[in-house]
């Protein structure tokens, strides 16, 4: 029987998550031998005709040319993987979705004419149907290895949606708000990360995303008393997962929604 075929593709993005892989090293060689990578641009040029059993999607759709091949790569995966907060959330070029992009086209370029840009920054999802999601900016290679090692068994992967607080407790963190005011999005922030940024003393900065039921109010007043004003709070979470729909709900009660948003764009989950 053939081996099962493995297609990465890139879109609005920086490699940071495709990097994840190659640097997954010893397991990437033992992957290697499990599956055939069919088409990785960012580690070979060589490319293999689809239909492909699984591809993994990095960064967002911003142009019409992405939402074109978005349509192509789904058409030719029977798994689809969006990797990285900007696949699953737009990612930090989803912060011109608070703004003018014409504005900003005419001030950063010298022949902003020459740009073909869309006036948002939108996740894998929005377009087409995703089968797995895995959140981080970048990714964590233990998450990714589960989920392709999954996948290859037939079974559902484990990828937890509890906040970052759940592996602060599992590796015996001092809580950094607690112990010393400082701010931290860990209460409101999906798991996955091994609370890095807590275990060094650093609140964390929301990378991977919102968890599955983030409580704002309480995050509120939270970091209400560590010092932060609403526009402070707001800009917090305009950041890795600008475009994450819970994100954008809490970051619209401080700062404003964004263009056009309705009732439902805003509402604050509990």
């Amino acid at each position: 029987m053939d081996a099962p075929t493995l297609a990465v593709w890139k879109f609005a993005s920086c490699d940071g998550c495709q990097l994840t892989l190659l640097d997954c090293e010893d397991e990437l060689l033992a992957l290697a031998g499990r599956v055939r990578i069919a088409h990785f641009r960012e580690a070979t040029s060589d490319s293999l005709p689809g239909p492909y059993d699984v591809s993994l999607v990095e960064g967002s759709v911003t142009t019409a040319e992405d939402a074109r091949r978005i349509q192509h790569v789904r058409r030719v995966s029977k798994v689809l993987v969006t990797i990285g907060a900007c696949a699953t959330a737009g990612g930090v070029q989803a912060l011109r979705n608070f703004a003018d992009v014409d504005e900003f086209r005419s001030v950063v370029y010298a022949r902003p004419d020459f740009i073909d840009t869309l006036a948002t920054s939108t996740p894998i999802a929005a377009h087409v149907p995703v089968d797995v999601e895995l959140r981080g900016c970048p990714i964590d290679r233990r998450q990714l290895l589960e989920v392709i090692t999954a996948l290859l068994a037939g079974r559902r992967p484990n990828v937890p949606t509890h906040s970052v607080c759940f592996e602060c407790k599992q590796r015996g963190n001092v809580c950094v708000v607690v112990a010393h005011g400082t701010p931290c999005l860990g209460p409101v922030t999906q798991a996955g990360c091994g609370a890095l940024c807590p275990s060094h003393d650093r609140g964390c900065y929301g990378c991977f995303g919102p968890m599955e039921t983030p409580n704002g109010p309480a995050q509120a007043g939270l970091l209400n008393a560590t010092g932060m004003n609403g526009d402070d709070i707001g800009r917090a979470y305009r950041t890795f997962n600008a475009g994450a729909p819970a994100f954008i709900a809490l970051s619209s009660v401080t700062v404003g929604p964004p263009p056009g948003a309705g009732p439902a764009d805003v509402a604050v989950p509990r």
